[in-house]
């Protein structure tokens, strides 16, 4: 079956300490690639303020994936998000063929703000 790209978004409860939270992340992304997708990209946006309180929380550590996926591997994956009590929120996305190149070029736009950083140290 053919591969599709995908973005998945997902909150975890600030309650973790943070080897707990990266033990999480590094738990969904080596499914992800256990099941045959290429994890090709993966954010760590950290500690956020939410839009609103959720389960009685006010903030959360946001984490982003983009992989690539047969369509029935992102509902086994939505499962096993929904049962982990570490998450709060998530979102996976299909990306069209724009949504691929804006990220891409986002990247390369994230690369080299790094790289001017390196250079100004």
């Amino acid at each position: 079956m053919e591969q599709r790209h995908y973005e998945a978004v997902f909150i975890l409860t600030p309650v973790l300490s943070e080897q707990q939270m990266k033990e999480t992340v590094v738990k969904f992304k080596d499914y992800l690639k256990e099941k045959g997708a290429d994890v090709y990209h993966e954010e760590n946006w950290g500690l956020r303020k939410l839009a609103y309180p959720i389960e009685k929380k006010s903030t959360g550590f946001y984490c982003l994936f983009e992989f690539k996926a047969t369509p029935e591997l992102i509902q086994t994956f939505e499962i096993e998000l929904s049962r982990d009590e570490k998450i709060m929120r998530y979102l996976t996305v299909k990306l069209d063929k724009y949504g691929v190149e804006y990220n891409e070029k986002r990247r390369k736009e994230l690369k080299n703000k790094k790289e001017v950083k390196k250079q100004e140290a």
